[in-house]
């Protein structure tokens, strides 16, 4: 079994070596950037600690930093500085400060005291003896700092992909979405690969400090070394600084630049198989019939509760939407909602958040409830007041947030009464392993879900009519619009073509028949006669 898996990932890696070679970029970019800064940062805060001992509170602050879970670090940046690289960078760097503060402390404050001593007695002043013994005894310290920082930072970065900042991550969370753990063992790999040839590199640099380390013909080189040379040492400059300053201010540069572009239209799309699908729709239909260009960030984690706000602040210009999402978790209403209302709910995002929806894309994709077939077969359960009679002896799963939706569990469960023996936070691209592995009985489902014709499960009837409507359609900034109207003409030819076979269709082919999603996307566009 591993060896196939292993067989497919190489073939993917092969067949899609463009898709993976636009992860990797980003991912060293990303990566590069956040390590250059943290050594930087690192060893400045490293030094400043250890010479002022009034200072040692940082190394407190710096190690509570440290434990809070990436995810939640990851999530707090949203709210600060928005979706993308930006986020990401932050939350490396964060990360990747401990080793680097510690190790540049460590390394200097353990410095044999005689030769400092031994300095001060010749009349070294307190930046020669910190720039020409204290930093050269200390960099065998300082380099397995980077070195292990660095590697730590390169696989934290798969992180990234949750919040739209791209990489590697992006492989491996698509995978496991849509099914397809290829492509998960893919993007792993590269990111292993990526690692240990970091690694590498830096344990060589390593070696090449370890020369001052236990010299005992050091001492007395310090007479040399802390002569007095004022005016040679006055037109020094610290090269590598400078172009490590240098460095990040060029990719820095082309991020913003690639953010603030006025002909590019962001946009992004929820972390399941169907919105990588409507993602792709949208990108090669705008770029095939206007001049525009298109980033597309897709697998957003978190969802309408990350990419609302990012719509909001202008990280992203437009994104497929659900009617019943939109009404309940943006607009905040009460009560089940139907397509009658769509006029409403339209001319409330116009007022409210100065946002258009355009191209409903005909279809409806709402919540269903599936039970295990052996136990729906066992209790002869057909409706979810069926299910509510033995629910005290099941297990619930369900992706994260239908824990924290207000058509949600809470609500679902006061309305049929269920009251599960457990229940459990599911990835919705695990929840179909988890229920036919029998982890789980209970699981929420999508009605166009493209592993439900493969999976061994009963869907039950919604008696009480407990989920909305969920149609799904565009939702466009104002502003762009009105920069591009172009735009409005190119959304409208999406209003009606999909229907739930048809969306069923595309996520089967993605999940279960391994296809690309962005394949799967040209194919129905050509199909429909919208593209050449």
């Amino acid at each position: 079994m591993l060896n196939i898996l292993l067989e497919d990932s190489f073939s993917l890696l092969i067949s899609d070596h463009e898709f993976f070679m636009d992860l990797l970029i980003q991912h060293i970019q990303i990566s590069l950037i956040s390590i250059l800064i943290a050594i930087i940062l690192g060893i400045i805060i490293g030094i400043i600690v250890s010479e002022y001992k009034k200072n040692q509170w940082i190394l407190s602050v710096v190690n509570f930093v440290y434990t809070i879970p990436s995810i939640a670090l990851f999530g707090l940046l949203i709210l600060v500085s928005g979706i993308g690289d930006v986020s990401a960078i932050i939350a490396l760097t964060v990360y990747g400060l401990l080793p680097m503060v510690k190790n540049t402390h460590s390394g200097i404050v353990n410095i044999d005291k005689s030769i400092l001593e031994a300095a001060k007695g010749m009349g070294s002043t307190k930046f020669q003896i910190l720039y020409k013994i204290k930093i050269p005894l200390t960099m065998p310290h300082i380099m397995a700092g980077i070195r292990t920082m660095s590697v730590m930072t390169i696989a934290l970065a798969g992180i990234a992909a949750f919040i739209g900042a791209g990489g590697l991550g992006v492989a491996i969370y698509r995978g496991i979405t849509t099914n397809n753990m290829a492509m998960t063992i893919a993007g792993s790999v590269l990111i292993a690969v990526l690692a240990i040839l970091v690694d590498v590199i830096f344990g060589q640099i390593e070696k090449l400090t370890q020369y001052g380390k236990n010299n005992s013909n050091f001492v007395k080189k310090i007479r040399r070394i802390t002569k007095n040379n004022k005016n040679n040492n006055k037109n020094k400059k610290p090269i590598a600084i400078v172009a490590i300053i240098l460095i990040i201010g060029l990719i820095s540069g082309g991020i913003i630049y690639s953010f603030s572009s006025s002909d590019t239209i962001n946009i992004a799309s929820k972390p399941y198989t169907e919105q990588y699908v409507l993602g792709y729709m949208l990108e090669e239909l705008i770029e095939g019939n206007t001049d525009l260009d298109v980033k597309l960030s897709t697998g957003i984690a978190g969802g309408v509760s990350t990419i609302h706000p990012g719509m909001e602040k202008g990280y992203f210009d437009l994104y497929p939407e659900y009617t019943g999402t939109a009404w309940m978790e943006v607009l905040k209403k009460g009560g089940i909602f139907t397509k009658d209302q769509n006029d409403e709910l339209k001319s409330k995002y116009n007022e409210k958040y100065d946002m258009s929806w355009i191209g409903m894309y005909g279809y409806e994709n709402t919540y269903g409830i599936a039970v295990n077939k052996e136990i729906a077969d066992k209790y002869n359960l057909k409706t979810y007041s069926d299910l509510a009679k033995v629910s005290n002896g099941l297990t619930f799963g369900a992706e994260p947030d239908f824990f924290e939706r207000n058509d949600g569990y809470k609500a679902i469960s006061e309305k049929y009464g269920f009251n599960f023996k457990d229940t459990r936070d599911m990835d919705v691209g695990l929840k179909y392993d988890a229920i036919n592995g029998n982890k789980i009985d209970v699981v929420v489902i999508y009605t166009t879900d493209g592993r439900l014709v493969t999976s061994d499960i009963t869907i039950l009837e919604d008696d009480l009519g407990f989920f909305p409507s969920y149609e799904p359609g565009n939702i466009i900034r104002n502003d762009v619009l009105k920069e591009h109207p172009e735009l409005k003409e190119v959304l409208s030819k999406l209003e009606g073509i999909i229907t739930e076979e048809d969306m069923a269709k595309m996520n089967y082919q993605v999940e279960i028949e391994k296809k690309n999603p962005e394949d799967v996307a040209h194919d129905f566009l050509k199909e429909r006669k919208l593209i050449d």
